[in-house]
């Protein structure tokens, strides 16, 4: 059965193109003008995948995504024509896992929409498999990739499937650097030149979170490279 995409856009043309692109790679799509509409068909039924415009009549996109995040872990990319800083940081701060900058070619949204998905197909075969996975662990953290699980000490972490999967490459590293490159690569999937700040905003919120819990270990920059976990002394 093909996976089931939500796309939302105030753009009739754009949302004709990216539909036409997701189906002819073989997806399920149902098309939105707004995010209102979206999120009201989402309560009905949750998709596979979510990918929404910023700037629409009603709620905006940033908020319809943050309403979404907080009673699912669907994936989520967000479209925009904005290209700040700020703008970049705050979408990704409301729980996207990815985030796109028009314009764009619509291929590029398929390839996002794919690495999204297969990362999310890897995860579920895992299970269905019954695959021994193991519980990786550095310091006081600890994440239970069979459980889908983490935690600093006993306090548990609430993270997104994007978070989840950086952090389980961190710790696989064991206090070793891990490239932005490869975090590209590894959780989403991405292997072409593409901006890098959405692994910095995911640290980033990694780091906060790992901070609220209390947790000995943080999430160290390395300039110019990437990110490795480091114990506090």
């Amino acid at each position: 059965m093909a996976r089931l995409i939500y796309l939302a856009d105030d753009d009739p043309a754009l949302l004709e193109v990216f539909g036409t692109f997701l189906e002819q790679a073989g997806y399920d799509v149902r098309t939105f003008p707004t995010g209102d509409d979206l999120a009201e068909e989402f309560t009905r039924h949750e998709p596979d995948l979510v990918v929404l415009d910023v700037m629409m009549p009603g709620t905006d996109g940033l908020t319809v995504c943050k309403n979404l995040r907080a009673v699912s872990n669907v994936p989520i990319v967000i479209l925009t024509a904005k290209d700040t800083e700020m703008d970049y940081l705050y979408g990704l701060g409301q729980g996207a896992d990815d985030y796109l900058t028009k314009p764009f070619s619509p291929a590029m949204l398929v390839m996002r929409v794919k690495a999204l998905l297969r990362r999310v197909d890897m995860g579920a075969s895992a299970k269905a498999d019954g695959k021994e996975t193991p519980t990786l662990s550095y310091g006081d953290l600890t994440l239970s990739e069979k459980d889908h699980e983490a935690h600093a000490g006993t306090t548990p972490l609430t993270l997104t499937k994007t978070e989840f999967a950086m952090l389980g490459c961190l710790l696989e590293a064991k206090g070793k650097a891990v490239s932005r490159s490869d975090l590209l690569q590894r959780v989403w999937g991405i292997d072409v030149e593409v901006e890098t700040r959405v692994t910095d905003e995911c640290a980033r919120r990694i780091r906060r979170k790992l901070r609220d819990a209390g947790s000995s270990v943080g999430v160290k920059a390395v300039w110019g490279f990437g990110y490795k976990l480091e114990q506090s002394s």
